[in-house]
């Protein structure tokens, strides 16, 4: 397919198809890095609600960069991989701390924040700055290979990019990705996801009775109650109790809770 056409197709789905989020008429790069990090595995659906609590609660990234862990968990509650939250927290005080409040634009600073990564720390410069960066996530993989790899069973994101550099409209980036983006959305709803010839796709790990559900448990008792024993701990946790002490060992080593005197609390 040429890049003309290629272009043609994503922009008149986009003028006939457009979504709107709130994260679409903002140019905040602290709001588009909350944004970026809440939709990381997560449905745009289950964000929205959450992306706004989130803004309402801190709209500064030095009002998150104070808030205790507790209340940033607290307000992330729902949206689950928690350890998302903390990355948050500890990104914003990085800012502060280290940036002065104000978000680099360059992808390398921003990678070496905890819980961005290269596509993420590309998707806040071209969503708040508005310049031609490449990057991949599912929905914009899932294009590329139903249009350009139809025949071949595995992707790599490698194979990927250059097509995704090359069609870019690079005199408007940020209203580009948004295209590619409800393309991609819809196009499961037509055939079958394209994704599963990637090389990087894999189906989420089952939730019930696995050391996430019993992590997400253990926070969620923390939130409430703050200092708890292991025993006390066992008690209470929803999911599978043998995973107790492993999911204790992984939050611990992760820095989302303390151990001291026998008793766990929220770092």
């Amino acid at each position: 397919m040429k890049t003309s056409d290629f272009q043609k197709l994503v922009w008149d789905f986009y003028k006939q198809n457009k979504r709107n989020f709130p994260w679409r008429e903002t140019t905040n790069p602290y709001f588009i890095f909350i944004s970026e990090v809440c939709l990381q595995q997560t449905q745009t659906a289950r964000v929205v609600e959450k992306y706004n609590e989130i803004i309402t609660t801190f709209p500064t990234v030095q009002l998150l960069a104070d808030a205790p862990f507790s209340e940033v968990l607290r307000v992330w509650s729902g949206l689950g991989y928690n350890r998302r939250a903390k990355y948050m927290h500890t990104a914003a005080q990085i800012i502060v701390e280290k940036y002065q409040r104000v978000f680099p634009q360059s992808i390398e600073l921003l990678d070496e924040l905890p819980g961005v990564g290269l596509n993420t720390a590309a998707a806040i410069v071209v969503y708040a700055f508005n310049m031609p960066q490449v990057f991949i996530e599912t929905n914009i993989r899932r294009i590329f290979i139903h249009h350009f790899f139809s025949d071949k069973k595995a992707v790599s994101d490698r194979e990927l990019l250059p097509l995704v550099e090359k069609t870019m409209d690079t005199a408007h980036p940020r209203e580009w990705y948004w295209a590619l983006m409800d393309y991609g959305s819809h196009l499961p709803k037509i055939v079958t996801n394209p994704n599963r010839k990637s090389t990087h796709y894999s189906k989420q790990s089952k939730f019930s009775g696995s050391v996430r559900e019993v992590r997400g448990s253990i926070l969620k008792i923390l939130v409430k109650e703050k200092n708890v024993t292991e025993a006390i701990l066992k008690e209470k946790i929803t999911g599978d109790k043998n995973h107790l002490p492993a999911a204790l060992k992984s939050l611990i080593s992760e820095k989302m809770i303390v151990k001291k005197s026998g008793v766990f609390t929220l770092q």
